[in-house]
């Protein structure tokens, strides 16, 4: 159902602002084909934002047709909440790819920043500006936008070293 050679598509999980951003493979380099911010009411009950979440994201895989997803990993939050709402956007997402078959890696923000920027603990400007410098964008996109692309752009620059390092292994040649 979905183009090996497709886009892979970055999402940057949140309940009330979730990142998506599809980046390709091109001659030369690599290419946004999409971006945007999926935003939910806070007034609206719980249940109906995961839903319209799930709706939007399942619409979104559907039209892409991305071969990979690569959706951020959170690691520490300092607000509970936050870490709980981004905990079920990231299900969300998860569980749309499952049913589509497609398959997700998860990286860190430190990855995702060290990838696009050369510094794990670069700032968000940073990351907004290379992902549009990389990306040969004509202006940035938003945060949460800039962070999807950056995790695509990751898993595309990293995915190849890490089949082969997965073959190497299951060839029983790993180091």
């Amino acid at each position: 159902m979905f183009d090996p050679a497709g886009p892979v598509l970055g999402i940057d999980p949140g309940l009330s602002r979730c990142g998506y951003g599809a980046v390709r493979r091109r001659t030369g380099g690599l290419v946004a084909t999409a971006c945007g911010v999926i935003r939910t009411d806070r007034d609206v009950p719980l249940p109906e934002r995961l839903a319209a979440l799930e709706a939007d994201l399942e619409s979104f895989v559907a039209e892409t047709r991305p071969c990979a997803l690569a959706v951020e990993r959170v690691l520490f939050q300092t607000n509970v909440r936050t870490a709980i709402s981004v905990g079920q956007a990231s299900g969300i997402a998860l569980a749309v790819a499952a049913r589509a078959g497609i398959p997700v890696t998860h990286y860190s923000p430190n990855e995702v920043k060290l990838a696009v920027t050369s510094n794990g603990a670069a700032g968000k400007r940073q990351v907004q500006d290379m992902v549009t410098r990389l990306l040969g964008l004509s202006e940035s996109p938003s945060p949460d936008a800039a962070d999807a692309l950056a995790l695509a752009v990751c898993h595309l620059w990293r995915a190849p070293l890490r089949a082969g390092v997965e073959r190497a292994v299951a060839a029983g040649r790993a180091p």
